[in-house]
């Protein structure tokens, strides 16, 4: 073949491949992406152009999943699949979905998503928190041994007495507080002893990242709880022994535990001595939740038992510690949460807070303060420190 007529038919080529773009027949499509997890990928929801999104995170960018899976199933041929545009519903038919959101990751791997309109910058968008809201969230007490040995040592669950005023007669003193023995914690066999649980109202604590939490006026002991958080899914989970447990588990987040440990004395006589959990745990906005969720497949070659957490207070490390200091380990806690009550697609399970609150350090959060939770693989969770009279002041 002639050098001339190698040339004629790539000019030839060129000009099919024109008409077929202006005609609006296009060219033939791509391979279909490989189906399996080669891509590493977080998923978010998040606010953009006025609505609310569920996004795939790769790099720098945010990928509007609706509008990607459209886009590749376009190029690649791909066979029609919805996905669910709201986490939970995500979470739920994870099992149906993942192989395609697989694809979509491997195909923006090879082919930037840059310029494309459902593609925003991860710094342009408003994070909100990723499930808004799950059917449950339970968190886990007194998790790592340290921060049980700092809590007895600072006097967790008292509630320091209001001084009376001059023209009242003296109070009688109120019963010591009982119910946490910090030095059990050198005792426990975990395979032989259960977790102490407490439950969070989603609807009443989650917030966005990046929202302020309001502490309300006169109350000076609000703490910090930096968590690593469990996202269970995709199918219910009732009586999961311990073996199982990993495989009703969709991924991972970071949560914190706001704590009010004791701003009021609200119970001068009580029928039940120790803290009352709801006062300390139940506040409202005191579940600061995300910014993401990695799922299983993308944890860190170690899992999650050995992920470093740090919480930081302007800018400064006050806890730090690992997931591998945890007493009851992940299986242990979704073993017993589930062994009295079924979990659902979505539901959270926070995991505990490591040593270095306010508590142990009588060292309390005050507005202006931004708190910063770092869980290693998955991202970083910010939350500012607001007075409430400030929020009620701008409304």
């Amino acid at each position: 073949m002639t050098r001339r007529h190698t040339m004629r038919m790539a000019a030839a080529a060129i000009v099919l491949l024109v008409a077929a773009w202006t005609t609006g027949v296009r060219p033939a499509a791509q391979g279909a992406p490989k189906a399996t997890p080669d891509t590493p990928f977080k998923l978010m929801t998040f606010e953009a152009g006025g609505s609310t999104r569920v996004g795939m995170v790769l790099g720098p960018r945010v990928l509007d999943i609706a509008g990607a899976n459209r886009h590749v199933s376009e190029r690649a041929k791909l066979p029609a699949l919805a996905i669910p545009t709201e986490m939970k519903a995500l979470i739920e038919q994870y099992a149906t979905v993942s192989k395609r959101l697989y694809q979509i990751a491997n195909y923006f791997q090879a082919n930037s998503p840059a310029n494309q309109p459902f593609a925003f910058d991860a710094q342009k968008v408003a994070f909100k928190a990723p499930i808004k809201y799950p059917w449950n969230l339970m968190a886990a007490s007194a998790n790592y041994r340290a921060h049980a040995e700092g809590m007895g040592v600072a006097g967790a669950g008292q509630t320091p007495a209001a001084p009376a005023p001059a023209a009242e007669p003296a109070r009688t003193p109120a019963p010591a507080p009982g119910g946490f023995d910090a030095s059990a914690a050198a005792r426990i066999v975990p395979d032989r002893d259960a977790p102490i649980m407490f439950a969070k109202s989603p609807r009443s604590c989650i917030i966005d990242p990046n929202e302020p939490f309001y502490i309300v006026d006169g109350r000076q002991r609000t703490d910090y709880e930096g968590e690593l958080a469990i996202i269970m899914g995709p199918r219910p989970a009732y009586r999961v022994p311990r073996e199982r447990a990993l495989d009703f588990v969709f991924g991972y987040s970071i949560m914190q535990d706001v704590s009010d440990r004791g701003s009021e004395r609200l119970r001068e006589v009580t029928m039940f001595p120790g803290a009352n959990w709801f006062d300390g745990k139940s506040i409202d906005r005191a579940a600061p939740f995300g910014p993401v969720i990695l799922p299983r497949e993308f944890l860190p070659k170690q899992g999650p038992s050995d992920l470093r957490l740090t919480t930081k207070v302007n800018g400064e490390i006050l806890q730090d510690a690992r997931t591998s200091n945890l007493i009851w380990s992940e299986p242990h806690l979704i073993a017993y949460v589930s062994s009295r009550m079924t979990l659902y697609p979505g539901d959270v399970i926070i995991t505990g807070t490591p040593a270095g609150t306010g508590m142990e350090r009588q060292k309390f959060l005050k507005p202006g303060d931004v708190v910063t939770v770092e869980i290693e693989g998955i991202g970083t969770l910010t939350t500012p420190f607001k007075a409430l009279s400030e929020k009620q002041a701008t409304q």
